[in-house]
């Protein structure tokens, strides 16, 4: 989903009206939910308020990821900055709060530009004024698109050495294998050739603190994943009644994954668009998966699409680790 911006200052935005933004989105959602088992794609969970409910999952007690890498780039941003190297455009994916890019941008060398790409437009431009608030000498220039689909980078006013992909957060653990393979192909072809990729990836670990993480004692998660179906039925005009649903997910060892449903607590319907889809009680709704990686294995996939893995950072733990590759 691409949304539109049509305010004041510059701003670079791919754009779809609200109609087709709309449409698709039903389009997707349908096709999600006639398949078996059923299915809707994660990447609806980012509205304004799952925005919202994502940042306040990150600062759960449960949920060990955000702080973990915060750590992480705390102790070695500047080790970070030196790699990517003098006068990059820096791209970040998924830019959510940017919480962990100041870091990052108070270690760059001379940076040329940042470019933070999200699909949520309101949070998207939230987030990068106040980042052009505190870096008045940087170049800021968001893009509001689904990041895994082709975007056009922006022209910055100082010409870039080149580029380098910022991914935080383990969002490449949301993806098939095949797709996050994909999406890495997709990101060298962006950065060409020196172009750079930091990204954050959720190493194996035991199964209790990953099912503790995804179902944490606050709420927040069922919250957030019950969103999705609230978004449903506020932009999708589908009847829906959320009290019917519960969040479940767990960890699927067999696919080295954290698996998130929604399970119907009832024999029940969704009525959406012209069509009526029914459930059975305990029936689950498939809404996101995160895999967990090795880092020898991580590298050895990105290795198949044109990247090197120069080097990698994790915490005493090893729970998380943030790598930097490179196009060469």
């Amino acid at each position: 989903m691409i949304l539109p911006r049509s305010d004041s200052g510059r701003h670079h935005s791919t754009t779809l009206n609200r109609s087709s933004a709309r449409d698709t989105f039903l389009e997707d959602a349908l096709s999600g939910l006639r398949n078996q088992p059923k299915q809707l794609p994660c990447k609806y969970f980012y509205d304004q308020r799952g925005s919202r409910l994502f940042d306040a999952i990150c600062e759960t007690d449960d949920y060990y990821v955000t702080r973990t890498e915060t750590s992480i780039m705390q102790h070695h941003a500047d080790e970070m900055g030196e790699c990517l190297g003098r006068d990059v455009m820096l791209i970040e994916f998924g830019s959510g709060s940017s919480l962990k890019t100041r870091f990052l941008l108070d270690h760059l060398l001379d940076p040329a530009a940042y470019v933070p790409v999200d699909i949520s437009r309101e949070h998207l431009h939230s987030s990068a004024d106040r980042i052009r608030s505190e870096y008045t000498d940087l170049e800021v220039l968001p893009v509001c698109a689904d990041f895994t689909r082709p975007f056009s980078l922006p022209s910055s006013d100082r010409p870039a050495s080149h580029q380098a992909v910022y991914f935080p957060g383990s969002t490449i653990g949301n993806f098939q294998p095949a797709e996050a393979q994909k999406l890495l192909s997709n990101i060298a072809q962006l950065c060409g050739q020196q172009g750079g990729l930091l990204i954050g990836i959720d190493l194996k670990k035991d199964p209790e603190v990953l099912e503790k993480a995804y179902n944490d004692s606050d709420g927040v998660t069922a919250e957030f994943n019950l969103n999705l179906l609230r978004r449903m039925r506020n932009e999708l005009d589908a009847k829906i009644d959320l009290n019917a649903f519960d969040h479940h997910a767990f960890y699927n060892p067999a696919k080295s994954r954290v698996e998130m449903h929604l399970r119907s607590r009832i024999d029940q319907a969704i009525h959406l668009g012209d069509e009526s889809v029914r459930l059975k009680a305990g029936e689950l709704i498939h809404t996101e998966n995160s895999h967990k990686y090795s880092i020898d294995g991580f590298a050895k996939m990105a290795s198949e699409v044109g990247w090197t893995l120069r080097r990698s950072w994790t915490d005493a733990n090893r729970y998380f680790a943030v790598l930097h590759l490179v196009v060469l």
